[in-house]
């Protein structure tokens, strides 16, 4: 009889401390649950500025990491790897493309690797580098990518790499390491996966890079499968650009390129078609007809290894697929007009340009796109901030003159240097919209 009072006693304890477990329990699961996103949340970058990202993990060859993400990113978006040239940086890359533009319009996260060993080059050499996970540089721009998907919750089956020279290249490496990571990629005078491989530590392959390195389509396909043993996925699909005067990358190496990604796509090396979407550019397409080919060339008529101009992005993200309408985003007509003067002396000159607002809505914040011509070089500038400085420059707006009114004008210029060629640019991009010149 003793005991009967004390397990009564208990019961009621019993139930109310189940009861507040089962109360609990819940909250104890949403915290569990949520925390990972909110952790990631605090650390996600500012929107609309680039930003260095510190600590993304692994990153045996000491990278820099960059990222822009626009303040209208869109719910598990699209992750584009803009890769710098030699000499470069990912600011450099940031401020000569207009990635930042497009992702501001379509809500993509645009990340920019940056090299600090002092060729700036990346390296597509290596042993390491040419094998999935073997340390150098794809792992750790691997790694940038992993922080930006758990970060973002970003989109895994839409991750892209683009790249101009050295950046070309380790986009050919990146979508050999990993296949299973990237849907697609657009390489701008580049080469081949494997081409540029040395082991004595090398960074340059002369025969490579003199074009006279070629292979069977079967023997590039193995290079790029030998990246991945085993891997029986799908591969991503490859967009190639080469200028026929590349005298850098020479332009046998669009050619072997073709052979590389049409052998490990299994498709004929024939055309399914043919166009000119500009003056002077073949664009041939492989294994399909459509914007979204398994490969694309664009050949370039005349053209040197700096061939990258304002308006290519808009055509890379056509074939990524993210540029949500399909076709290219075409010119506004009339949204703006430069007028260009130039004062040459024996080895320089002054330009300067009048940007107008020809259109019906204020522009608010601008990047004005131009090539120069061969053998000049950019030496400074008023009115805007200019990077490269050679090849396809970008001048984007200073402090003070970045909104333009309707029928309002802003005027900035440059001084550079020249070999011989002294005249003034002679098309212009506005965001990368193409603008009425004269």
């Amino acid at each position: 009889m003793p005991a009967t009072p004390h397990i009564t006693a208990r019961r009621p304890l019993r139930s109310l401390l189940l009861a507040l477990l089962a109360a609990l329990l819940p909250l104890l699961s949403a915290t569990a649950l949520t925390a990972p996103a909110a952790a990631a949340r605090e650390r996600a970058v500012p929107a609309a500025a680039l930003t260095e990202v510190t600590d993304f993990g692994t990153n045996p060859s000491d990278l820099r990491m960059y990222l822009y993400v626009p303040e209208s990113v869109r719910p598990s978006p699209a992750v584009v790897v803009a890769v710098h040239w030699c000499t470069g940086s990912g600011p450099d890359m940031y401020h000569g493309t207009e990635y930042d533009t497009l992702a501001d319009r379509y809500g993509f996260i645009v990340l920019y690797p940056s090299v600090t060993r002092s060729s700036k080059c990346f390296d597509v050499s290596s042993p390491q580098a040419l094998r999935r996970g073997g340390g150098s540089d794809p792992v750790g721009i691997k790694s940038m990518i992993d922080w930006v998907l758990r970060t973002y919750d970003a989109d895994r089956s839409r991750v892209f790499a683009t790249g101009i020279s050295s950046g070309a290249m380790m986009t050919n490496v990146l979508l050999g390491d990993y296949p299973d990571v990237f849907a697609a990629g657009a390489a701008f005078s580049g080469v081949p996966f494997g081409c540029f491989a040395t082991t004595d530590g090398s960074e340059w392959n002369s025969a490579c890079s003199g074009g006279t390195l070629t292979r069977s389509p079967q023997e590039w396909g193995d290079l790029v499968r030998g990246a991945y043993p085993g891997y029986d996925g799908p591969r991503p699909r490859m967009q190639i650009w080469h200028g026929t005067e590349d005298d850098v990358l020479r332009y046998p190496n669009f050619g072997e390129q073709i052979e590389q990604w049409t052998n490990v796509h299994g498709v004929s090396r024939t055309p399914a078609a043919t166009d000119t979407p500009q003056p002077g550019w073949t664009r041939t397409r492989y294994g399909g007809t459509g914007e979204r080919a398994p490969v694309e060339a664009i050949s370039l008529q005349g053209v040197g290894h700096n061939l990258y101009a304002q308006g290519m992005a808009s055509r890379v993200l056509t074939f990524f697929g993210l540029d949500a309408a399909g076709p290219a985003p075409q010119p506004q007509p009339g949204a703006c007009r430069v007028t260009a003067s130039v004062n040459a002396w024996s080895t320089g000159l002054t330009a300067a340009l009048t940007l107008t607002n020809t259109g019906t809505t204020t522009i608010d914040g601008w990047r004005l796109g131009f090539t120069l011509p061969s053998g000049q070089t950019v030496t400074g500038g008023w009115g805007a901030t200019y990077a490269p400085s050679s090849g396809a420059v970008t001048a984007a707006n200073a402090a003070y003159n970045g909104t333009i009114a309707p029928g309002a004008s802003v005027t900035l210029g440059y001084q550079a240097t020249h070999t011989g060629n002294s005249a003034g640019p002679a098309a212009f991009t506005l965001n990368g919209t193409v603008c009425a010149a004269g």
